[in-house]
């Protein structure tokens, strides 16, 4: 299956695909873990896992939000429109809350595992499989597509990590794989793609520590968070935002709790063969580049710093 290179944008109408792998060239953003999508990470490998109940939840809650407040605020001027607007809510939310308490029954897929050592990826499937693929053979692609309607421009967007089975002999239907992480795309998606790309291109050090995923929320836990929040944009945003937002609006605290309830502890890959492939290789056994990346970093890194010098 042919892909893009690495760099290259399209641009349509309302539409926007920025290729980023293969080959995994910078993208000139930092590392952001948007999503906590890192599940763990050492010397020799990270884990990244795409399961995001508490995104569920904070896409949902606005909505329920908005239907119980034009309710509640126009039952005495209304009373059969105030009922119809819970009937209609009610109808609207009702699949989407199921697929959500589904979802919270449902056992986490297990995790991606980038070995940097190696320079290998460990994609386990549905099926008990494990692909052991070439990390340079990864495809990375930032999509991102806008609709206008009489409320505005919505924009939306993921960043989708592809994945070949190097079985030649796979069926048609066991040959590829992807993970979709609802990040927004653009900017945001090259920034989350940076997490992998610059752990096995850098190291540890180049990306975030694993997200905290400890048993629940406690009062202790937000203080922290919100001092941490604090530091960085001041207060009163942050009481306003974290405090009036992300509670009110989007409910924070559940979708927070659920996220840290399903992910502790974050599934491991327990199978043998890849308990023996995770442990750390002598620096003298380390994959190492191939030339063909060696040459795409130093162009790219050229392209970059001439962008850098290049006049506002």
């Amino acid at each position: 299956m042919s892909t893009p290179t690495a760099g290259t944008t399209k641009k349509g109408l309302f539409s926007r695909n920025d290729y980023l792998a293969p080959l995994p060239i910078p993208t000139g953003k930092k590392p952001c873990d948007v999503l906590n999508t890192i599940w763990r990470k050492s010397d020799v490998f990270i884990d990244i896992g795409n399961y995001s109940i508490g995104s569920a939840v904070m896409v949902m809650w606005p909505g329920v939000m908005v239907v119980l407040a034009m309710s509640f605020f126009t039952r005495n001027f209304d009373p059969e429109f105030s009922r119809d607007v819970l009937i209609f809510g009610a109808c609207v939310m009702a699949l989407p809350i199921f697929w959500l308490i589904q979802g919270l029954f449902r056992k986490v897929p297990l995790p991606v595992r980038f070995n940097r050592q190696r320079r290998e990826v460990c994609v386990p499937r549905d099926n008990g499989e494990y692909w052991i693929v070439p990390w340079e053979t990864v495809t990375a692609a930032a999509t991102q597509h806008s609709s206008v309607s009489q409320g505005g421009r919505a924009t939306m967007g993921l960043l989708v990590i592809g994945f070949e089975n190097p079985d030649p002999t796979a069926s048609e239907d066991n040959r590829h794989f992807s993970l979709g992480f609802p990040c927004g795309g653009g900017t945001t998606a090259m920034a989350l793609w940076e997490c992998m790309r610059s752990y096995m291109e850098v190291g540890p050090q180049a990306v975030p520590d694993a997200a905290a995923l400890g048993a629940g929320v406690n009062l202790r836990y937000y203080i922290d968070y919100m001092k941490e929040k604090a530091e960085e944009r001041g207060w009163v945003l942050t009481l306003l935002w974290e405090g009036v937002v992300g509670v009110f609006i989007f409910n924070a605290p559940l979708a927070t709790y659920l996220q840290r309830k399903k992910l502790y502890p974050p599934p491991d890959l327990p199978h043998p063969d890849i308990l023996e492939w995770s442990k750390p290789l002598p620096p003298e056994q380390w994959a190492q580049r191939s030339p063909a990346l060696v040459a795409a970093i130093v162009q790219r890194e050229a392209e970059l710093a001439a962008q850098a010098d290049a006049p506002a």
